[in-house]
């Protein structure tokens, strides 16, 4: 990591702000690539993967700055940093938290809770006095966890529930008898109803059986190839995991630079691989469904997935006008855009009543009187009535993360 330069004042049209370079920290889970978060930062891999790079004031791995940790910056002074508008609506903290995300290897298969659930399950695990950090305990706060990843390089995943007859077909063609039966349900039954008992029959499954059944389609799908490869290199990862059978039920997504995913509450969801932006609400709550060595709770599953089948609706921005590309999404505690920056273009003004993280991905951006080289990115506090402003001059992509008010 590098030391953080004292802050810049960026003057505006009637007050002061500071913009901060921040100091970010990657995160080095298993399944994090080893080149990627390198290469994008020009740095020299270590050898070790590099999975996540954290932007923002969660408290596992806040950002630093010249004045401090980001959320000790925030803490002292919630309406100086986020506004009074941000603060009245979602408390005095940093509603999302932003990240570079980058997988070498499949991410586990999960789904998150809406806020309703995550309240009444986080409520109810701290009467049963589970501790908040024990490896069975399902919700460690009372927030959800709506998330948008876009790609930067193309992205594979699964997301959302692939419709029931598209499914029998995918397992009947693997030609393995045991997996029969829920093919024929995929047919027989309403599609949420088959969808549900499907997933249900996989996960309580007894485990050697189920092992048995994920071998033999493993070596069906690395026969067959094409739609069953991604099924196959899970199983690669994960062998016996029910999860592979669980991911057979799920749409299969490949996105290219600048197209995104939303992922609302009960979405199920896996990354493959790739490299992305990554942009959630500040939570950890997360139910597993597989692909994983971590704890299954199959009966808070079920509660928390939707079994609604569909596309999964990739996300492509939409043009604001100024030069800036919105990614429109439902909810309100952040907002992503993407700026394509071209040189001696009119500067592309960034002013924003709530609080901003500013992240080049590409290029060089000069953001007020600060110049971001690709990884690199500064926090912007709330103030309405100071300019802040970006230009380069060469092409260079902007990525901006705020909040919606």
């Amino acid at each position: 990591m590098t030391t953080p330069r004292p802050p810049t004042r960026v003057i505006g049209k009637n007050s002061e702000a500071a913009m901060d370079r921040l100091v970010n920290t990657v995160r080095p889970y298993a399944w994090g690539s080893t080149t990627a978060i390198p290469d994008l930062l020009g740095t020299a891999p270590t050898g070790e993967p590099q999975a996540e790079m954290w932007m923002g004031a969660h408290p596992g791995a806040p950002s630093r700055l010249a004045r401090g940790r980001l959320d000790e910056v925030i803490a002292a002074d919630p309406v100086g940093e986020l506004g009074a508008a941000t603060v009245a609506k979602f408390g005095p903290h940093l509603p999302f938290l932003f990240k570079i995300l980058a997988a070498g290897a499949p991410l586990s298969l999960q789904v998150h809770p809406d806020l309703a659930r995550a309240r009444e399950g986080y409520a109810a695990e701290e009467r049963a006095g589970i501790p908040v950090d024990a490896p069975h305990r399902n919700y460690r706060d009372t927030n959800h966890k709506p998330e948008l990843i876009c790609a930067l390089t193309p992205f594979e995943g699964l997301c959302g529930f692939r419709s029931a007859p598209a499914t029998a077909d995918l397992l009947a063609g693997l030609g393995v008898d045991s997996l029969k039966p829920y093919a024929d349900l995929l047919r027989a039954r309403p599609e949420e109803a088959a969808l549900r008992e499907v997933l249900t029959a996989i996960l309580t499954a007894d485990p050697d059986s189920i092992a048995a059944t994920v071998t033999e389609a493993t070596a069906a799908a690395d026969r067959l190839g094409g739609p069953y490869a991604p099924y196959a290199l899970l199983a690669h990862h994960f062998p016996g995991d029910p999860g592979v059978l669980a991911a057979m039920l799920l749409n299969h997504v490949r996105l290219q630079p600048g197209e995104a995913l939303y992922l609302g509450a009960g979405v199920p969801h896996a990354y493959i691989g790739g490299l992305g932006v990554e942009i959630m609400a500040t939570s950890d709550n997360v139910l597993r469904c597989g692909l994983t060595p971590k704890h299954v709770d199959v009966p808070e599953l079920l509660r928390v997935v939707h079994f609604a089948a569909g596309d999964p609706g990739i996300l492509r921005p939409e043009a604001s006008g100024d030069g800036e590309e919105v990614y429109e999404i439902p909810i309100d505690e952040f907002r992503l855009s993407r700026c394509l920056l071209a040189p001696g273009a009119t500067p592309l003004d960034l002013t924003a009543p709530g609080p901003q993280i500013l992240l080049c991905t590409a290029g060089r951006v000069t953001a007020g009187e600060l110049t971001l080289g690709p990884g690199e990115s500064v926090f912007v506090p709330s103030d309405e009535n100071t300019q802040v402003s970006a230009v380069c001059t060469d092409s260079a992509t902007l990525f901006r993360a705020a909040v919606a008010i």
